[in-house]
């Protein structure tokens, strides 16, 4: 008996894989979604931390240096101003990246809200929100973006309102088509044998169960804001000078691409570099995140 015991004792308990537990672990597997996650987090450190780290003050203007090249004072040389340009690039990832989270985040929010009331109760009420979605879709999403900016004006908050708007009835599409496929399915219909309240079936069921292919859609859309960003501050329609959004330095320096190459080049590495590295994290997420790959 006392030897029984004493093997059930060492015996140790299986510990069920989490959802997150076993994303992270799929995600580990691919190098290059691991590369994206690393330089990721690292701009976003940086651009945490840049008021305290950036050489210059972003503002500062020294007419001596103006248009000067990269230097070993100036790794990314100056603008027209006399600015430093590594400062202001690293300031600026600040304005960048938390437009293009924000705005996802608004809209991802605003999407599950309304695609999962579409698709979980169907019929007139799903018909009703589809076609509103569909008369904002008709227009085309970034003229939408400009249209919103230039009757709200420029500046950051109505710039990721624009954004926010346009991304919103993409994503309400996609919980709606996941939801469609997992309402009829046999554990919603045991809730509701059990009186379970339709929110609590929704938020508690079949959001976390329809989750996954937006996380993969937000995470490719933010790379997608920060572009779309980039081009209403280049027409002028979004964060605006002296702040150093990336888009807005690319604006004010494209008078001076001949003469000045490096105005133009640093943020717009900067821009690149970010967006290449959402596109495969979200690649990554996408693999990781398939039932197929499941074990």
């Amino acid at each position: 008996m006392m030897a029984g015991i004493a093997e059930k004792a060492a015996v140790k308990p299986h510990k069920k894989q989490t959802e997150f537990a076993r994303v992270m672990k799929q995600l580990r597997k691919n190098k290059v979604a691991m590369a994206g996650l690393i330089v990721m987090a690292a701009e976003c450190l940086l651009a945490l931390l840049s008021p305290w780290i950036i050489p210059y003050d972003y503002t500062a203007m020294d007419m001596a240096n103006c248009l000067k090249g990269p230097t070993a004072a100036h790794l990314f040389g100056c603008d027209d101003m006399g600015r430093d340009i590594f400062s202001r690039v690293l300031y600026g990832g600040r304005f960048s990246i938390s437009i293009g989270i924000i705005a996802v985040s608004i809209s991802t929010v605003f999407g599950i809200m309304i695609g999962s009331v579409a698709g979980y109760f169907g019929g007139q009420v799903d018909n009703v929100i589809m076609r509103f979605l569909d008369i904002i879709q008709a227009i085309p999403g970034m003229l939408l973006m400009i249209v919103i900016s230039a009757v709200l004006g420029p500046g950051f908050i109505n710039t990721v309102i624009a954004l926010s708007v346009g991304s919103i009835p993409g994503m309400a599409r996609m919980l709606r088509a996941q939801m469609m496929k997992e309402r009829d399915n046999e554990y919603i219909e045991a809730a509701q044998s059990i009186n379970c309240g339709r929110v609590r079936i929704i938020v508690n069921h079949l959001i976390p169960n329809c989750i996954s292919p937006l996380i993969v859609q937000a995470t490719m859309g933010v790379a997608q804001t920060i572009t779309m960003a980039a081009g209403l501050s280049f027409i002028g329609l979004g964060v605006q000078p002296p702040t150093p959004e990336w888009g807005a330095m690319l604006s004010g320096s494209r008078q001076f691409m001949r003469q000045a190459p490096h105005l133009v080049i640093f943020p717009g590495l900067a821009i690149a570099v970010t967006v290449l590295a959402l596109n495969l994290l979200g690649d990554g997420l996408r693999d990781a995140l398939d039932p197929k790959l499941k074990n």
